[in-house]
């Protein structure tokens, strides 16, 4: 690319740059007004008026699972209410607070929730978003008014945004009635499909979720399938599946088969879908998932917080599996985190130390990090795979200074992910070419912290 025209505000060099076949050196990265990459070129040392990035540059993360009101009482379930505590438990005093919660509320916790993302190095969120209604379970006179609350919240923050709002219809298999702290979320397929074109009108991708097989009975998720993809065929399909062991041990009663292997015999599964969690697998189902394409969605913070148990993830990235990583319930925001949980699972229940490696990239690190983004872009429908002409400029820049001086870039992810000590190696954030966070910090990120801690105490207070 000729630097004669190059827009300087639209470009950047990387001294280090983590693409697609590893890290290069003094990297051009140049987009255009819409915040699309044009051009990334290694070996573009000195070029006059072009701001120099402060430490190396990573793709951006997408996170591809959130439940953003659930950041409201993350932290606050963690006492024994009795012996036998479990995800069941937990669900309970979820949806007490998902009672109280109001547009505004949900706004200002979201907003809070995004500006956290973005500081940790997540450019990206794809929202399960399944409180639709109001307190008694009545729609609003503006049916996605809530689902325009997250759009709005992710527009003020200046996070990518995937919104998949909820189709949720049922208590358990076999067409169970709703229980009452499910009103909010309840819809039948055709008004689902209604806020979903609604949606449309936003700046966000726009998918569904089927909430689980156990809320959503086998007609109207192909109905709901069908309806979205008449509208776009492109448009993602994300799913919970198989979290717990109850999970599948219903699904079986219900089918006589689990439920990995249900969804990939009554639903065209394909590169399109999300599995989220799909921790209960066994080895047939997980070749199988492998092998329809579609993305593992994995939440290691959230299912080791709710004891869920653990994915067998180095048997899928073997199977040639496609993975991602979300922050759920948001007990943790935080990459590093994720992806650190990631792999120490799997040590433990393989006994044996970087697993989630492979000969062509035996950095552990590195390897996660780029298949977590690969992932993550797939899962959300959008062009946010990487630093590549054509991928939206979502970047995150590492700190080179402090305990990081001295070390390659290929060290200074490594320590990020696994040599964490009470600090966080994230400089700045770039999402669509625009820096959203400087020296650590969001331009919002005060006001959007005080709004947060005024809707928790209303919530606190309510639930």
């Amino acid at each position: 690319m000729s630097t004669a025209r190059i827009d300087t505000q639209h470009a950047l060099i990387a001294p280090h740059a983590l693409l697609e076949h590893g890290w290069a050196s003094d990297v051009l990265l140049v987009w255009n007004p819409a915040g699309t990459l044009v051009g990334v070129t290694p070996g573009a040392a000195g070029i006059n008026g072009v701001r120099r990035a402060p430490g190396p540059v990573l793709p951006g993360m997408p996170n591809l699972h959130s439940h953003a009101f659930q950041r409201a009482f993350a932290g606050l379930t963690e006492y024994q209410a009795n012996p036998s505590d479990s995800f069941w438990s937990w669900r309970d005093r979820m949806y007490r607070f998902a009672a109280a919660l109001t547009p505004e509320l949900l706004e200002d916790i979201a907003t809070h929730l995004y500006v956290e993302m973005l500081r940790a190095g997540y450019t990206s969120v794809c929202e399960f978003h399944y409180v639709h209604h109001d307190a008694q379970g009545k729609p609003y006179f503006e049916p996605a008014e809530m689902a325009l609350r997250i759009s709005a919240a992710a527009r003020r923050a200046g996070i990518g945004l995937t919104l998949l709002p909820v189709l949720y219809q049922t208590s358990g298999f076999g067409g169970k009635p709703p229980l009452d702290g499910q009103r909010r979320f309840i819809n039948d397929v055709d008004a689902l499909l209604r806020i979903v074109e609604r949606l449309h009108d936003s700046d966000a991708s726009v998918g569904i979720a089927p909430h689980s097989l156990r809320a959503v009975p086998p007609d109207a998720l192909a109905h709901a399938v069908d309806g979205l993809h008449a509208m776009d065929a492109k448009a993602p399909v994300h799913i919970h599946i198989a979290e717990q062991q109850k999970e599948v041990d219903d699904c079986l009663a219900w089918s006589g088969q689990r439920p990995v292997q249900w969804l990939l015999d009554h639903a065209e599964v394909d590169d399109r879908w999300c599995l989220v969690h799909a921790t209960h697998v066994d080895e047939t189902e997980l070749k199988a998932m492998a092998a329809s394409r579609a993305v593992a969605g994995l939440c290691p913070s959230t299912e080791a917080n709710l004891g869920d148990g653990v994915f067998p993830a180095a048997a899928f990235a073997h199977a040639n599996g496609i993975w991602g990583i979300g922050s759920d319930s948001h007990a943790c925001v935080d990459v590093a985190e994720e992806l650190r949980l990631l792999e120490y699972s799997q040590r433990l229940a393989l006994q044996r130390r970087n697993v989630m490696a492979s000969s062509s990239m035996p950095d552990v690190a590195q390897h996660l990090w780029m298949n977590a983004v690969k992932g993550g872009a797939q899962a959300s429908a959008r062009p946010i795979a990487g630093l590549a002409a054509g991928q939206r400029a979502d970047f995150v820049v590492l700190d080179a200074g402090g305990t990081m001086h001295g070390l390659s870039p290929a060290q200074m992810l490594a320590s990020h992910v696994f040599a964490r000590h009470a600090q966080t190696h994230v400089r700045e954030v770039w999402v669509s070419g625009r820096r959203r966070v400087a020296d650590g910090l969001h331009q919002i990120g005060d006001t959007a912290r005080s709004a947060f801690v005024a809707a928790r105490s209303k919530l606190l207070a309510e639930a």
